[in-house]
Order: structure tokens, then sequence, then C-alpha cells
């Protein structure tokens, strides 16, 4: 029998076990009891979906992609790092806005390839125009499967008539709900934002898209980087 313990803040104590759901706690209840089968559900699932990828993944006639959005914010981000012994007085300086940049991106799990574009919006019309590049990519024997989230737009009506007319070669497998953590591609959204805007300043916008833009070029051909990172086996 499978049994789980989470222990929050040393206050909190929920056991999950198959057939047996049972909720304790010092001083507070908050609905574990409704909460706990989804809590359980939420850590069985990857399973099928891993099968899934990996029988994709074995097929020969087909190309899988993760597929996702992003934005970088010019701020930049704050972390741990080497700081000379020298320097008793360490500043980074951070740029007072909310500006970003936003785009679409996809990696290829066979070989590492990355594919990207920059979009002021993300829509339905965004997300067709992307899918449009994207199919440029393909191989002339193989059929795309493109792994994505349940953004609403990934869903509209407006792409039905697209997705329709590409059904031979192109069609989107979706994640299951609350689950990004199993894209691929957020991996390469992670990396990419470690080597472009962690303890970066950006003065102006245009900076974080010149410096976001070289990182980016880099993986838009077949690489050992993100194929490591993001191939299934």
């Amino acid at each position: 029998m499978l049994h789980v313990i989470i222990t929050l803040k040393n206050s909190i104590r929920l056991t999950l076990g198959y057939g047996n759901v049972s909720v304790s706690s010092d001083r507070w209840a908050f609905g574990f009891e409704s909460r706990a089968p989804l809590l359980l559900m939420q850590i069985r699932r990857p399973r099928p979906l891993l099968k899934k990828l990996r029988r994709l993944a074995r097929d020969k006639s087909v190309e899988l992609w993760s597929m996702d959005e992003c934005h970088f914010q010019q701020h930049g981000s704050r972390c741990r790092m080497w700081v000379p012994p020298e320097d008793k007085d360490p500043t980074l300086l951070h740029a007072p806005t909310r500006k970003s940049i936003a785009l679409f991106g996809a990696v290829n799990l066979y070989d590492g390839q990355l594919v990207t574009q920059f979009s002021s919006k993300f829509d339905a019309i965004t997300f067709q125009d992307f899918l449009k590049k994207l199919l440029r990519r393909r191989p002339c024997n193989r059929r795309m499967v493109v792994i994505c989230d349940n953004a609403r737009y990934h869903h509209a009506t407006l792409l039905k008539p697209f997705l329709s007319e590409k059904h031979r070669v192109l069609s989107l497998s979706f994640l299951p709900p609350y689950g990004p953590e199993l894209d691929p591609i957020e991996r390469v959204w992670k990396l990419a934002r470690r080597l472009c805007t962690h303890n970066q300043y950006f003065p102006q916008l245009n900076d974080l898209i010149v410096t976001v833009t070289r990182q980016l070029e880099l993986w838009n051909r077949p690489n050992n980087t993100l194929f490591r990172l993001c191939g299934i086996t």
C-alpha cells in the first residue's frame, strides 16, 4: 500500500493512502477532507502521461514537440551569486518597471531544436500564426504532435478549421489540468531566465530583447543542451 505523509510548517499532517484518506491537524482543519482525493490523484497522474509520451517518442512517423508561452521581465531577477571578497557592499540595480516581452516557443524533443516567436499578446490568432511557423519545420515524412497546456485559446473555436485542415500533419496533445511542470519546455524557460535575466540590469526594454534573442538563436538548430534537458527516453 502506498502511504504518503505531507507536513506543512510542522502543524498540519496530511496522510494519504490508496483506499484510505485521513487528515489530522494540531490546531486547524482547512477542509483537506475534500481536497485529499484530488491531491492523491495529482500525485499519481504523471505516470499515464509519461507512458503516452514515451509511446509517441518511439513512433518513427511522429515528431514530438513541447510548446508553451513565456514572459521575460525587464526588471530581471535577483538570486545568490559569488561576489569578490574585496566588494564589501555589493549592489545589483533593478529596473523599476513591470515591462516585459512575451513569446511563443516549442522545443523538438528528438533533437533539442527550439522555435520561438515574439508576440504582443497571446490569443487564438497569434497561437495559430505560431503553429503555421512551427509546421514549416516539419519533415515531409512525419506528423507533428505538439504538447501544450490548457490555456483557453488553445481550445478556441477559431482554431478548429485550421486544425481540421492540417489534421494529417498536425495534432495537439493537451496536458492534464494544473500540471505545467509536466511540460518539458518549462525547463528551457528556466534555463533561459538563468542565463539571461538572473542578476542582470536592463536599463531599456530593448536591452532585454537583445539578450534573450541572442540566447534563443543559439538553440534554433538541433543542439545537445536542450536535447539532454527535454529529451524523452
